[in-house]
């Protein structure tokens, strides 16, 4: 294997294994969707600057795209869907976007119930 393919194979891996050891909120969207949007509008922007936003970084994906490896609790049937990771595992999820003044609470409850601390 010549250097430069074994170095971005091992970043690679690294990045996968780094990605489920650590929590992080994963959002299912899809194009149309217009609660994804007003979430967008909402909160997308200032989520990453927030202790929610620190404590589990938001990683989206198309739900009708490649679905990302994760054991999942049940079907995701509605978009958004807010799902929080550990270690590769669904802790739980939101289903919907309630608007903004229900969605922080929700987040905190379920940050507080998985014992992940906000930073």
């Amino acid at each position: 294997m010549k250097r430069p393919t074994l170095v971005l194979s091992i970043i690679l891996v690294w990045n996968a294994i780094s990605v489920h050891a650590e929590p992080f909120l994963l959002v299912a969207e899809e194009i149309g969707c217009v609660w994804c949007e007003r979430w967008d509008q909402d909160i997308a922007e200032i989520y990453p600057k927030t202790p929610e936003g620190r404590a589990a970084p938001l990683l989206r994906f198309n739900l009708y795209g490649e679905i990302p490896d994760i054991q999942f609790k049940q079907t995701i049937r509605f978009t958004p869907t807010f799902i929080l990771v550990n270690n590769g595992l669904e802790i739980n999820r939101i289903e919907g976007y309630p608007g903004e003044d229900f969605f922080w609470g929700l987040l905190q409850n379920m940050l507080e119930q998985a014992e992940i601390p906000m930073k």
